[in-house]
């Protein structure tokens, strides 16, 4: 690593290196810094992603770092731990430094946060063990994967009677557990019956599993019911504590009133509520898929190579008129 750059990327999952591709292209210099710990590490494969369908994650990000690579991008694997703002190099007064787990520091003209987000599973004992295979979350990332097999669906959250019918457009074969019968007025159930979704009310106490398929779940009743798949919602937590020392502005979205905690706060070109700072991705978007963080990182590296073209036009005019 060098010291200085103009821009680090903080995140190496397809929104930080879509925007790594672009100011690659631009001629910027760039640092990709990566924890190799992308949110959908564990899936068989991305899905609705033009040109890749059906790629693992692991593959997807190696091509990606091959290509920014060829464009004079700088990759890292490693963690960012603070960040700050600084007076800038002498020609642009904005800029920024950050801090690896390593101990390294690096300064930057302008930062891109993609640093994404990660799900945070209901407290079911065997649960996680099957996350991203026989526990799954979106009917568009895994739907199609599971369609017309026995399907459960784990009601925890007001967000769980969206996903049951969701799921239910894929097979004819699903049963809602709800675990709080708070979770769902007369007119859900009654939207339940309609569709031929089983109810089952009361807490899921295991989800069951033969090596690593998934076949079911236990009740406190102590009855069985079995699977093939289980649908649970997450609760999904932007990361962003690191960033506390720039100040910027995050804020809970809802899908309902399903919350997705501290995303941060950006305007269409990915622009945060700190100057210079740009943000895409998970971190902002929690519900994106890849192909939608991809198109946001390529967004905010548009932006962020239009705003360093500026400041470096400020830079030549004062020179200009000085002279």
């Amino acid at each position: 690593m060098r010291d200085h750059y103009d821009v680090i990327v903080i995140g190496g999952a397809a929104a930080g290196l879509s925007a790594a591709l672009v100011l690659g292209r631009s001629r910027r210099s760039v640092l990709v810094v990566d924890s190799g710990e992308p949110r959908n590490a564990r899936a068989a494969g991305v899905h609705n992603y033009l040109g890749r369908e059906g790629a693992s994650p692991a593959a997807l990000g190696a091509v990606g770092r091959d290509e920014v690579a060829a464009y004079g991008v700088e990759v890292t694997t490693g963690r960012i731990v603070a960040a700050s703002a600084t007076d800038g190099d002498g020609v642009d007064p904005v800029g920024f430094s950050v801090s690896l787990e390593s101990g390294a520091v690096v300064t930057a003209r302008r930062l891109v946060v993609a640093s994404g987000a990660r799900d945070v599973l209901p407290e079911v004992p065997g649960l996680a063990e099957q996350w991203g295979r026989g526990v799954v979350h979106c009917p568009f990332c895994h739907g199609w994967e599971i369609r017309d097999q026995r399907i459960g669906v784990l009601v925890t959250s007001p967000i769980g009677a969206h996903q049951v019918l969701m799921f239910r457009a894929l097979s004819e074969d699903v049963t809602a557990f709800v675990t709080d019968l708070a979770l769902v007025d007369d007119t859900t159930l009654d939207g339940f019956a309609a569709r031929g979704v089983a109810v089952v009310t009361g807490p899921v106490t295991s989800v069951v599993s033969d090596g690593e398929r998934l076949t079911g779940v236990s009740l406190a009743s102590g009855e069985f019911v079995a699977l093939d798949a289980l649908a649970a919602a997450s609760t999904v937590e932007a990361q962003v504590g690191f960033l506390a020392g720039l100040g910027l502005e995050a804020t809970d979205q809802f899908m309902g009133d399903h919350r997705f905690a501290g995303a941060l706060t950006v305007d269409g070109a990915g622009q945060t509520s700190v100057r210079g700072v740009y943000a895409a991705g998970n971190v902002a978007a929690p519900m994106a898929t890849v192909i939608a963080s991809a198109a946001a990182g390529t967004q905010a590296g548009a932006a962020l190579h239009g705003d360093l073209v500026q400041a470096d036009l400020a830079v030549a005019l004062a020179a200009r008129a000085a002279a």
